[in-house]
């Protein structure tokens, strides 16, 4: 396994941009199409975790899914977000990039930097 783990969406350009960012720095990460291989509710709630993020901020909140799952709901617990994220991939902000126990979602690109090796 890599040293560096990307969640990448090829069609997504701030995942693109990330991507080659770590190949700039010499890096070939692990490269995850999260869209076919989605992660599962515990790894989306360690990646959380790593992030120090609540579930709707690494959701997609601009989806017709989110708006259409009703995922603004307040009374939507923890959990059921995660599980909403693992069922439906497509909620998941990208590109997220781990590394070293660490995790830093691209947005933007530059991000990602403070947890390589």
């Amino acid at each position: 396994m890599s040293a560096v783990v990307i969640w990448h969406n090829p069609r997504c350009s701030k995942s693109r941009e990330t991507l080659a960012l770590l190949r700039s720095r010499g890096i070939e990460p692990e490269i995850v199409p999260y869209l076919e291989r989605p992660p599962s509710a515990a790894e989306i709630a360690r990646v959380l975790d790593l992030l120090e993020m609540e579930p709707r901020a690494l959701m997609r909140r601009k989806e017709a899914v989110y708006r259409a799952g009703g995922f603004d709901d307040p009374a939507l617990s923890r959990g059921a977000l995660i599980a909403a994220m693992a069922e439906t991939p497509v909620l998941i902000e990208r590109p997220v990039v781990l590394s070293g126990g660490k995790a830093a979602l691209g947005r933007p690109p530059e991000a990602v930097l403070s947890i390589l090796p």
